[in-house]
């Protein structure tokens, strides 16, 4: 498999797993630059606590991990355009019917503490869910 880095063709065996999983991280972090402050933030710090959560995964869940967050940066990079969110049409997809079927529990749990984080709004110092 090849890579397209800025121009420069490189082979993906060239890189160890652990420099993969770092430039996969880092050109995420690099797309959340693109989106507006507060989704920036809540991206960036779910982006590193699922990455710390699997230092530790076993091939197979690595291998998983690695396509999923793949197909994430590809699609955010797709939805911000070139321009970044302001030219973007929407962030995000809808989940489909049954997806949330193939979750285990853990991931039902972060799916709605995500929720729970991404409807916050602080009012006048104070958090209030936003209806």
């Amino acid at each position: 498999m090849v890579i397209n880095m800025g121009g420069a063709k490189v082979a993906q065996q060239a890189f160890t797993h652990h420099q993969r999983v770092r430039l996969l991280y880092k050109t995420i972090l690099k797309l959340h630059r693109g989106m507006p402050l507060e989704l920036q933030a809540l991206g960036d710090q779910y982006a590193r606590d699922e990455f710390k959560r699997h230092k530790d995964a076993t091939t197979e869940q690595a291998n998983t991990f690695m396509v999923e967050w793949t197909n994430y940066a590809i699609t955010l990079a797709r939805q911000l355009g070139l321009r970044g969110a302001h030219t973007a049409r929407s962030l995000g997809m809808q989940l489909k019917e049954g997806d949330l079927d193939d979750f285990n529990v853990e991931q039902i749990n972060q799916l709605y503490e995500l929720y729970e984080a991404a409807t916050v709004k602080e009012t006048e110092g104070h958090y209030m869910k936003a209806i």
